[in-house]
């Protein structure tokens, strides 16, 4: 991947500067701008980041000008995080994702409410939601709990049912048996891909 060398070099940072600003071995960046490795999409996707290009200029599927294009996506409502709130459908703002990302999956984003999810995600934050109906155990989802309360929770699947769970230790989880899940209903609505705070 040539251009990776190209454009670390007509910024003037050294290799050993992109490794550490990216929390990569030195080898691994090396071997990446040399072809004799392939990233992964993440790894790609936070070069593209970092240099402000699209994942397609990298792997050279594109000779276009090095920017990525942003797609808007709404801001639908609030979020608990905490005890689960009703979501507001109306429309609050909008984010900006780029198009790399757009293109897996169907996205919005959220305001988180509460301090449950903190010292990860703060009140008033904004979370990227990549839609999907099932997240694996240990995944950030937003959970609908009796259809049209939302919260953010980290995910803890058991064979008897599912756990919602608060990083903020001072806050217990939530847990809802196999019957519950069907009967309330509780439905995963998307898996948290992102978070943007404001400083």
């Amino acid at each position: 991947m040539k251009r990776l060398r190209e454009l670390r070099e007509k910024r003037g940072l050294t290799l050993e500067q992109v490794a550490q600003d990216l929390g990569l071995k030195n080898q691994y960046v090396s071997n990446y701008e040399l072809g004799k490795r392939r990233p992964d999409y993440e790894i790609l996707k936070s070069f593209a980041e970092y240099y402000d290009v699209t994942t397609d200029y990298l792997i050279e599927h594109t000779s276009d000008k090095p920017h990525r294009k942003g797609v808007r996506i709404p801001v639908l409502g609030y979020v608990a995080g905490g005890i689960p709130i009703d979501a507001i459908e109306d429309v609050l703002d909008w984010e900006e994702i780029d198009e790399d990302m757009a293109r897996y999956g169907d996205y919005f984003a959220l305001k988180i409410k509460g301090d449950s999810m903190e010292p990860r995600i703060f009140d008033g934050d904004i979370v990227i939601v990549r839609q999907q109906d099932d997240v694996n155990s240990g995944d950030t989802a937003v959970v609908y709990v009796n259809g049209d309360e939302a919260t953010c929770k980290k995910i803890k699947k058991t064979p008897e049912g599912i756990y919602l769970i608060s990083t903020n230790p001072d806050y217990d989880p939530f847990f809802y048996s196999n019957e519950q899940i069907a009967e309330l209903p509780v439905a995963i609505c998307g898996k948290v891909v992102e978070i943007r705070g404001s400083l």
